[in-house]
């Protein structure tokens, strides 16, 4: 699995792609290539897991969407992620 984290401001130019930005995770979530993805609760940022270990399908993922490439967002990391206590599911 892989996480990525992305930070946020308030540009505007983020704020009127995000709504497609929502569904297209959904649409990634229909298909099982995300697990889970939101923001934090001060809406600093998001995480979104995925359910692949192939960092170039998560870019390429990442790459067709224009809100990660927007003003005021930022990819902070994407790094492969484990489980070692819990479960997601």
């Amino acid at each position: 699995m892989i996480a990525v984290i992305a930070s946020f401001t308030d540009d505007p130019a983020r704020l009127e792609l995000r709504p497609r930005h929502r569904e297209r995770l959904v649409e990634l979530h229909e298909q099982g290539l995300v697990i889970a993805a939101g923001p934090f609760g001060d809406q600093s940022g998001s995480l979104v897991l995925f359910a692949t270990d192939d960092v170039d399908e998560v870019r390429a993922a990442i790459d067709a969407d224009p809100y990660y490439s927007a003003p005021g967002v930022t990819v902070e990391t994407i790094q492969p992620w484990s489980i070692i206590a819990g479960a997601l599911g």
